[in-house]
């Protein structure tokens, strides 16, 4: 709690010193995480302490919470999430008066003011006050309703079975609203009810979404989407069980914005090579950002990109809004798969077909690991580099992307090709040269 304390009071400091906004509110939002009726409380009186009145808007998602900032005029807001992580942690996401995250430089002058402790509270004549507005979940859904490229009359006419896994956060809340109000009349729930005691490992990645896969199969249901728990990364499974691929839901929402809307598309460097793919395929450029999505929104602005993300299943679509967001992802997927007229599976039979691999090499505190990277930038200088986050190494047939860690001494190590042996293959030889380097 006092470290939530002495955050806001930071974040607040910035706030107050940078907007250009008159309104002098912040809005909070909070997941449904077990600790969040606590640092709700806490960061709703720190700000009223700082001066500010606060729109606390209940149970809300991240993107939720990001529309709900511009929507209100409000000067900047806090989203109360540890979005995938498990449920003993909890997080403050900033946002600042777009309801964006914070920048780089803009994050490093909370920590200084954290650090000095240089904040000044306000005097009893000037505490904020809190306002509760719990209209905000369906605000969202409204405008996602409204998007020119969301068919909600051939999401209707397709008569969808959809199957759900909210991992009891506000996805749980949300998720259902938004099939309703697209609708689907056959909805077949997982873990919808939002107290926080998360019934699986909350990332949505393969090993934590085995119960969904087995309830395809059972409610014979036609897709199948499972989200984290502030609902900004979205996970999509085939009729058959399978995982369509957290790397292909941002895949396939292009394919269908890029189909109607030529235009750029930007994920991060580690993200599938399959969105450069598809993107050329449609006659458009595609450009890598760097790894975190404050730099992808940075590089979609850059490059006006109409559609663009992270391979996390993160969805980021400037017509909404500058975030990811699985409720957009999810009525955009459903309008191409109404369109499409084919199954899920074989939807995700017509992408470039990638697989990637993960690894990681631990290095002593000593190394001097961005000496080494330098030096396997230049032994594979014959390749396609790119150094604006770590090195990564384009081969024609498939890639490995190196990463520093900010807070331990590894290189973490993504590859990707063409077979799951041939990703792994690539990755373990790049990952010698480094132990090789490191001696």
């Amino acid at each position: 709690p006092l470290d939530i304390v002495k955050f806001t009071s930071a974040y607040a400091t910035l706030i107050r010193k940078t907007t250009t906004v008159k309104s002098n509110k912040i809005v909070v939002g909070r997941d449904a995480r077990i600790s969040g009726e606590m640092v709700k409380n806490v960061v709703c009186g720190t700000l009223m302490g700082m001066g500010f009145d606060v729109v606390n808007i209940g149970l809300a998602s991240t993107p939720t919470t990001e529309l709900a900032v511009t929507m209100e005029g409000a000067c900047g807001g806090v989203i109360l999430t540890a979005s995938h992580n498990p449920k003993q942690w909890n997080a403050l996401k900033l946002l600042n008066e777009r309801g964006e995250f914070l920048n780089a430089a803009e994050g490093a002058e909370v920590l200084k003011i954290a650090a000095e402790e240089s904040f000044v509270f306000a005097d009893v004549d000037n505490l904020g006050k809190v306002y509760v507005n719990n209209t905000y979940n369906q605000k969202h859904i409204e405008s996602v309703l409204k998007l020119d490229l969301v068919d909600v009359e051939a999401i209707r006419a397709a008569n969808f079975r959809v199957a759900i896994d909210c991992v009891n956060s506000v996805g749980g809340v949300v998720i259902p609203e938004l099939l309703s109000a697209l609708g689907v009349k056959e909805i077949f729930k997982l873990h919808c009810a939002p107290h926080g005691n998360f019934a699986h490992n909350p990332e949505p990645i393969p090993e934590n979404l085995t119960e969904i896969s087995d309830l395809m199969k059972h409610a014979k249901a036609d897709v199948g989407f499972v989200v984290d728990p502030d609902v900004d990364r979205l996970a999509i499974i085939s009729e058959d069980g399978e995982m369509f691929g957290e790397e292909y839901t941002l895949v396939a929402v292009s394919d269908y914005v890029l189909s109607h809307t030529p235009g750029n598309t930007v994920s991060n460097l580690s993200s599938s090579r399959a969105l450069r793919d598809v993107t050329r395929a449609h006659g458009c450029e595609y450009n890598a950002a760097a790894v975190g999505e404050v730099n992808v929104v940075t590089k979609m602005k850059a490059t006006n990109a109409i559609i663009g993300g992270e391979g996390n299943g993160g969805v980021i679509y400037p017509a909404s809004h500058y975030g990811r967001d699985a409720l957009v992802g999810i009525a955009l997927f459903l309008s191409h798969l109404a369109h499409e007229g084919k199954k899920v599976s074989e939807l995700r039979a017509s992408y470039p077909a990638y697989f990637m691999a993960k690894n990681r090499v631990d290095l002593t505190p000593e190394t001097d690991v961005d000496a080494i990277l330098a030096k396997v930038k230049e032994l594979y200088k014959n390749e396609e580099i790119n150094d604006i986050d770590g090195v990564k190494i384009d081969f024609p047939d498939k890639w490995v992307h190196l990463r520093k860690s900010n807070t331990e001494p590894i290189i973490r190590v993504y590859s990707e090709a063409a077979t799951p042996e041939a990703a792994e293959e690539i990755g373990q030889q790049i990952m010698k040269v480094i132990e090789d380097l490191a001696k």
